[in-house]
């Protein structure tokens, strides 16, 4: 696509609605990175209540998550053993090598009548896909400066499902109010300028995009913790964006791992349905109206040496000569059955698994 090649060119476009077609492109005002990073989509997998990592072998977890990626994905993915390149058949991801899981909390709309429904999510500008999650693998911006790609087995958790104040909350976990579509004006780099790390208090007529970004140290030995956070840690002095140094129990820099979630809210946007009190309806599926406890979980599975070989070439965007990738239409269908069947599209009585609102 011509449009996309425009895009991929800018270097980082976050948000927005793919297109099919290739019309005249401006990029939003102040949209844009230069610095090479890999941005692809990965699209449904399936929408469940299991989490592998929180909850093992449970199926039934608290609260429902959107996951993507790999398709062996299920309740009991042993810690160390487990191998997603090694199980999966499919990926809902553009390049074909990457297996890895990845997934996040679903958001719900609550009507006054106390009935949920799920908010869909909408594929990033630029990339193609059915909803789910794009994901970027974000190389130091000093454009020099190697990383150590994720090795098997290596899984980790960001953000505090429990968390519902600012207080405590990890780095770079936030969301941005679009007020159209097309994102113009687009409001900078992630977690900068009027975001917050609160669900916003208005109508977003061009969607909220939840922005949910890893630490970039690892120990070095541990490809996971009992917390699942314990093995990485973030820069001692300065960021990653900065190239900051990583603290000595933590020598080992890793690429910058970042989640974008385009939440497809216009639906959802008449006053009229809003809560008379003037608070803001939207709801997390662990309970949280406050946006405070977004979290994400990551299960690297990569190929061979894949994802290395695409840092060191420092690719950029959903294309890259290192790697193998496959069309939207591959990847859309890969998709898994709920194990926990419920509805997922319809309007319901409670948050699935009966999850209670908590302040």
């Amino acid at each position: 696509m011509k449009y996309a090649a425009q895009l991929l060119a800018l270097g980082l476009l976050p948000g927005a609605l793919a297109q099919s077609q290739d019309p005249p492109f401006t990029p939003p005002e102040g949209c844009c990175a230069t610095a090479a990073m890999l941005r692809f989509s990965c699209s449904q997998l399936v929408i469940e209540r299991i989490d592998p990592l929180v909850s093992p072998g449970m199926v039934g977890s608290p609260h429902n998550h959107q996951i993507v990626g790999g398709n062996s994905f299920n309740a009991t993915m042993t810690p160390v053993e487990y191998d997603p390149s090694q199980q999966s058949t499919c990926t809902s991801c553009t390049f074909s090598e990457d297996f890895s899981n990845y997934w996040t909390a679903n958001l719900y709309f609550r009507a006054r009548n106390g009935t949920f429904k799920r908010v869909p999510q909408m594929v990033n500008l630029g990339l193609e896909g059915n909803a789910g999650i794009t994901v970027y693998y974000i190389p130091p911006y000093d454009g020099k400066t190697n990383v150590t790609a994720f090795k098997p087995g290596f899984r980790m958790l960001v953000g505090d499902a429990s968390l519902r104040v600012a207080a405590g909350q990890q780095k770079q976990i936030c969301h941005r109010c679009y007020s159209n579509i097309e994102q113009n004006p687009f409001g900078g780099a992630p977690c900068t300028g009027n975001d917050t790390t609160s669900l916003p208090s208005k109508p977003c007529a061009g969607g909220i995009r939840s922005t949910v970004t890893f630490p970039t140290c690892w120990d070095g030995k541990n490809v996971d913790s009992p917390d699942h956070k314990s093995h990485v840690a973030y820069p001692k002095t300065g960021t990653f964006e900065s190239t900051g140094t990583c603290p000595d129990s933590h020598p080992v820099r890793l690429p910058q791992l970042m989640y974008e979630i385009m939440w497809d809210t216009r639906q959802f946007n008449n006053p009229d349905d809003w809560p008379t009190d003037g608070s803001q309806p939207l709801v997390y599926s662990m309970g949280d109206q406050t946006g405070h406890g977004q979290h994400g979980d990551y299960l690297f599975g990569w190929k061979g040496d894949s994802l290395q070989r695409a840092l060191d070439a420092r690719c950029t965007g959903n294309s890259c000569k290192e790697l193998k990738s496959q069309s939207a239409k591959d990847a859309v269908a890969c998709t898994k059955q709920q194990v926990v069947v419920e509805d997922v599209e319809g309007w319901i009585p409670t948050l699935p698994g009966g999850m209670p609102i908590m302040d």
